[in-house]
């Protein structure tokens, strides 16, 4: 038991500075969105539901014993997810600060509201923590599955442009820390999400390395010629003409013989005039 015991404190240790590492992975997504001041494909589920789950679990760390490390992380991790959270509402469009903020009221205010009152006033002692750990184990699965729309999103678009990919890998390095915590603690709530945790990055990583080679940006060259010049090689055949080039050739033929019909035209006029001035002339003498 002791050994157990020891063992479980090692690998809270390890999960705290795991936990802590997965907290600050997404500063280099917000120094990017500070760069741009804009969230651009960015979501904001990710961070409103890891915000709600730290809550649940110093709300849960407090009804148990020998759950010291769980206090500690997930106090920080509140602090830090609010942080992200703020940043993520002032540089957000209209349409996504007003969705994060329905999110903010539907979980941290009426949901993390509504548990402490129910809980309190109708459980007692052992069963209310046992609520509350059900309560948190089924919001661990969501901060692990929240990252899916994210997924669907690489899968959809074939691009990891918007995949925080230390953020996963982080993740699925804390699962095990956590999982492992927890069955020497035999506290199932804190280890059986940790195992869906662990198979869902591990999933996010396979996407990583699927599709990061296929971004490829396309950049946008203004080229601006002056006198150009075109040299025939015998050697080399001409490039094909596209449609619409053939077509701006046409126009371009068109408006070259127009203008030669024109010019014929007017020496006509002219030269007719000059026949009936020499005409005029001749009479008169």
């Amino acid at each position: 038991m002791a050994i157990s015991g020891h063992w479980a404190f090692v690998f809270g240790v390890l999960g705290n500075i795991v936990s802590f590492i997965v907290f600050l992975s997404p500063i280099p997504t917000f120094n990017k969105i500070y760069k741009k001041k804009s969230t651009e494909g960015y979501q904001s589920i990710p961070y409103v539901i890891a915000l709600f789950s730290c809550m649940l679990w110093i709300y849960y760390a407090f009804l148990k014993t020998n759950t010291t490390l769980l206090i500690t992380i997930n106090s920080f991790g509140m602090l830090i997810e609010t942080i992200y959270v703020g940043l993520f509402l002032y540089y957000a469009p209209k349409k996504a600060r007003v969705h994060t903020v329905k999110m903010l009221l539907l979980t941290v205010v009426g949901g993390f509201g509504a548990i402490i009152l129910v809980t309190q006033f109708l459980f007692k002692g052992v069963v209310r923590g046992q609520i509350v750990g059900w309560i948190c184990l089924i919001f661990s699965l969501c901060v692990f599955v929240a990252p899916l729309g994210i997924v669907r999103q690489v899968i959809k678009t074939k691009s990891v442009e918007y995949m925080p990919i230390l953020l996963s890998v982080f993740l699925t390095i804390s699962a095990v820390m956590w999982f492992f915590y927890g069955l020497l603690l035999k506290d199932v709530n804190i280890a059986a999400p940790n195992i869906l945790g662990f198979i869902f990055g591990i999933l996010q990583m396979i996407l990583y390395a699927m599709y990061r080679k296929k971004d490829n940006p396309i950049v946008n060259v203004n080229v601006e010629v002056q006198n150009p010049v075109i040299i025939l090689d015998d050697n080399k055949k001409i490039p094909e003409l596209t449609e619409e080039q053939i077509i701006d050739i046409v126009k371009l033929g068109k408006l070259v013989c127009s203008g030669k019909i024109q010019m014929a035209s007017t020496l006509n006029q002219n030269a007719a005039k000059e026949v009936k001035i020499t005409n005029l002339q001749t009479e008169e003498a």
